[in-house]
């Protein structure tokens, strides 16, 4: 079968490799699509600590039933279905008070072990769940991140009427801002430093503010009378993010991390205790709010196909990291259809 084959630092081939039979338990997918995160973006640059050479990538996959070895938990070949990426261990303090997906050793398809940017992958069938039938396969190709965005909300409390800002419109950032639209938010303001992706937000509705030419807070606080946002979610991931996540929430708001800070970053600490702020974290999403996201395609499958702006035929996919980092081709969800 072909695949796209991570070989080492800013190399990945497409190859022809070995298929392997689905060991009991285990279905076979033939893969329609599978979006390209920014995980996977971390594993092409050689920054990713686990991930190892060689290794197909890919974790938000969905595909087609061919083949099921064993137990079939209901489902039967020609099933759509897309695959729970998360990997627990069963044993360790999370995983035993149901927090799995913080397990302390979690793995990842794609990640750990081979993944979805190929013609084939195998999972256990206790990890599918079957596609709406009227959301198309590209649609259905954003389940993953959508996944993350309901998780992330969830941590929020978010509340309809809230007041919301977003600081950075990547494609979590964006499906975080459609949620809490559809879900009742009484303005969403949301920041980044790209222009294109801006364009897009706007083009949805949302309140946009590029910080290379303005401030986020100085916004809010007009737009809000001073108040200031009852929730704000971080999503950029980076330093100007983190120190200034605390100045646009009002008193007794709600921060919420969902972009990963993989280096010490500088907080307003004084503001988190003269207003009595809140903070919270998110890492992936819970089993449930997988199958939440997979419902709510249905919902939401007009918004979704317009994230998407690059559709890369497996055949073409070594070239997929660079029309990412190309600033002139304003990417923002691409997928690679098998």
């Amino acid at each position: 079968m072909k695949a796209l084959v991570y070989t080492g630092p800013e190399k990945v081939e497409v190859r022809e490799v070995p298929m392997v039979p689905p060991a009991p338990g285990q279905a076979r997918l033939k893969v329609t699509y599978c979006g390209v995160c920014g995980s996977d973006i971390g594993i092409y640059s050689g920054k990713h600590p686990r991930a190892k050479a060689p290794l197909i990538m890919g974790h938000e996959f969905i595909g087609v039933i061919e083949e099921i070895n064993g137990e079939s938990n209901g489902f039967q070949p020609g099933d759509r279905v897309a695959a729970y990426p998360l990997i627990s261990c069963g044993k360790c303090y999370p995983c035993r008070t149901g927090k799995s997906h913080v397990c302390n050793t979690l793995k990842l398809i794609g990640i750990d072990l081979d993944g979805g940017m190929a013609e084939y992958v195998n999972c256990s069938t206790d990890v599918l769940f079957r596609l709406p039938d009227d959301v198309p396969d590209s649609v259905c190709g954003i389940i993953e991140p959508l996944a993350v965005a309901v998780h992330s909300v969830h941590r929020s409390g978010f509340r309809p009427l809230d007041s919301c800002a977003v600081i950075g419109a990547g494609p979590i950032g964006l499906l975080i801002g459609l949620m809490l639209k559809d879900a009742g938010a009484s303005r969403i303001i949301v920041s980044d430093i790209s222009e294109p992706r801006l364009e897009i937000c706007r083009k949805f509705g949302l309140e946009t503010v590029n910080s290379r030419i303005a401030s986020l807070t100085d916004y809010v606080m007009e737009a809000t009378g001073g108040d200031g946002v009852n929730v704000l979610f971080e999503c950029s991931g980076v330093a100007a993010g983190a120190s200034e996540m605390t100045y646009p929430v009002c008193a007794d708001g709600m921060i919420t991390l969902v972009g990963v800070h993989k280096e010490p970053r500088q907080v307003i600490l004084s503001d988190m205790h003269f207003r009595e702020l809140n903070l919270t974290a998110t890492r992936v999403y819970e089993k449930a709010e997988f199958g939440q996201a997979v419902r709510y395609t249905e919902k939401l499958k007009d918004e979704l196909a317009g994230i998407i702006t690059h559709t890369v035929p497996l055949e073409e996919s070594e070239k997929v990291f660079d029309l990412i980092a190309d600033p002139a081709q304003k990417a923002m969800k691409v997928v690679i259809q098998v």
